[in-house]
């Protein structure tokens, strides 16, 4: 099967830009070198094009009813211009994937909601949603809208004056997780304070024909998904299909460190699994961990106690740019998770020492 291109892949390769497959879709992975994409993420700004993510509308009577009882958090707190992260379960409670929800304005008089679920996952997401819808006897009309949407990420501290700069009206009143509709170029646009690099900084959803438009407006390093990496691993973010899985590494929020995202007073699918998660609490949890022995961590590499035995394996390993050492993620064992503990990871065969760390591994905003 062919892989999906973005709209500026032409564009992107005219640049030098190289590429890798990435949830079936063609996407730059570096532009110029991931660090010195990453320095100019944590140092000034770079943008990033994630239109690889996916994008479903839903609108109509029962809409909010329906985000509601699929997603772990409670939309019924958001007004018109908010955003909430959030994850998807089964009705075990195990994570089908994490998103962001935008509330975005009323259409016909009806509560409409945009959200984001994660490269590759849109067609499932949409037909997941439709068969609820469905199944419940809801009304609402669900819209996979990926192909209609570019999506860019400008990071950095100096995001703000950057989109600013090129935007109609103030953004600096836009909150966290905060949102509004503005002309970029002359373009209707979708703006959000959200980003999955630690630091400042906006998401936009431009008009997929008005792509080159929109990126075109932004004067700064250009970065690809292996900046993108190093900064949300630096961040303490998880990656879905990476630091959980819902076939290969079937894991529920609060043992992935989301349990943020549950609010047990909603019923959605899994709440009562996850009750009784709660209730119970977890047997491991995602941990964060900084080599202090010469290697870099690879996702599967064994993880060990001092003395040898295999206590989990990594999900998300690098050497961080900012540190200047290896971090990584992995689930083990709550007794193995505070921080100080000290671990084993098994690189290339060789036995290296590493200590757990707090999460995030930097100092965000």
């Amino acid at each position: 099967m062919p892989l999906q291109t973005p709209p500026l892949r032409g564009l992107h390769a005219e640049r030098g830009a190289k590429f890798t497959e990435f949830g079936g879709w063609d996407m730059p992975v570096e532009f110029d070198s991931i660090r010195a994409e990453h320095e100019a993420v944590r140092e000034q700004a770079g943008i990033f094009d994630v239109s690889h993510m996916g994008e479903i509308h839903v609108t109509g009577p029962d809409a909010t009813r329906l985000m509601n009882r699929l997603t772990t958090n409670d939309v019924t707190v958001l007004e018109v211009g908010d955003a909430q992260y959030t994850t998807i379960t089964d009705e075990e409670g195990l994570l089908i994937d994490d998103t962001v929800v935008y509330r975005f304005p009323d259409e016909d008089g009806e509560a409409a909601y945009l959200f984001v679920p994660n490269a590759g996952n849109d067609e499932a997401t949409h037909e997941r949603w439709i068969d609820h819808r469905n199944e419940w006897e809801l009304d609402a009309t669900i819209d996979n809208r990926t192909d209609e949407y570019a999506m860019f990420a400008v990071q950095g501290p100096d995001a703000p004056v950057l989109v600013g700069e090129v935007t109609t009206g103030s953004v600096a009143d836009i909150g966290r997780f905060e949102a509004r509709e503005v002309e970029i170029e002359g373009i209707e646009c979708w703006l959000a304070r959200t980003g999955y690099t630690g630091e400042d900084g906006f998401e936009i959803l431009a008009p997929w024909r008005e792509a080159t438009t929109v990126w075109g407006a932004f004067d700064c390093q250009p970065c690809g998904l292996g900046a993108r990496d190093t900064l949300r691993l630096e961040a303490g973010l998880v990656l879905a299909g990476q630091d959980f899985d819902h076939e290969s590494n079937p894991r529920t929020p609060y043992e992935a460190g989301l349990g943020f995202t549950v609010k047990l007073d909603t019923e959605f699918v899994g709440r009562d699994a996850l009750e009784r998660a709660k209730e119970e609490g977890v047997e491991e949890e995602l941990a964060g961990f900084r080599l202090v022995d010469r290697g870099v961590p690879r996702h599967g590499y064994d993880i060990t106690n001092t003395d040898g035995r295999v206590i989990g394996a990594v999900t998300s390993g690098t050497m961080s740019p900012t540190l200047e050492a290896a971090i990584g993620l992995g689930y083990v064992p709550v007794e193995y998770a505070d921080p100080g503990t000290t671990l084993r990871v098994v690189v290339r065969g060789q036995s290296k020492k590493a200590r757990v760390e707090p999460l995030p591994f930097i100092e965000t905003q």
